[in-house]
């Protein structure tokens, strides 16, 4: 299927069950693994539309996994989409946390325990790097755009910006840089 070609729509039981499977699935990041179900396996949004909803689900007050299930929740199946998907998307891995945080009460301070949890979050951070890194290798931004994506993860990473900061203050040259990048004509096109 090419990035062109209609998507096909979710039933409501298919998105509850998958984002059920998603939040059971994604300790440690839940975006990565909602990412891999939705555009690759279900192929439902391309990685573009992808991105775009999760773009929207950074700058939106909140957790950007709950945003983007709202946002694709409401696309396809309204209000009771919006609250489904969401409701799918914590209430597996609400349960499962919560019989774990019983258990870490009694065995939390057991050294294997640590050494596990430290493991356990050392992978989640690398998922989390590795499926930025195959979102920007697929999405092939132009220059201007990659220019704006540095110029945010210098201003979180070096400068140590709050994120309200870096959104609020790079936006206009986020916009600037996309709406040059679909104004140029493609190599090989003529200009329309």
């Amino acid at each position: 299927m090419t990035d062109d070609a209609p998507r096909p729509k979710p039933t409501l039981p298919a998105l509850v069950l998958t984002y059920l499977k998603i939040g059971l699935i994604g300790f440690g990041g839940v975006n990565a693994w909602a990412r891999r179900v939705i555009v690759e396996e279900k192929r439902w949004l391309s990685d573009q539309e992808y991105a775009e909803v999760l773009g929207l689900g950074q700058v939106l007050p909140g957790p950007n996994a709950l945003n983007v299930a709202i946002q694709l929740g409401e696309r396809w199946h309204g209000g009771l989409g919006a609250l489904l998907a969401p409701v799918a998307l914590f209430g597996g891995p609400l349960a499962v946390l919560v019989g774990l945080a019983m258990l870490h009460d009694v065995y939390g301070e057991v050294p294997l325990v640590k050494a596990v949890l430290a493991g356990v979050a050392a992978a989640a951070a690398g998922m989390i790097i590795g499926t930025a890194l195959k979102m920007t290798q697929k999405l092939k931004p132009s220059l201007p755009v990659a220019a704006v994506g540095a110029a945010a993860l210098l201003g979180a990473f070096v400068a140590r910006l709050p994120l309200p900061v870096i959104v609020l203050g790079l936006a206009p040259f986020g916009i600037a840089a996309a709406w040059w990048t679909a104004r140029r004509p493609e190599p090989g096109r003529e200009a329309r």
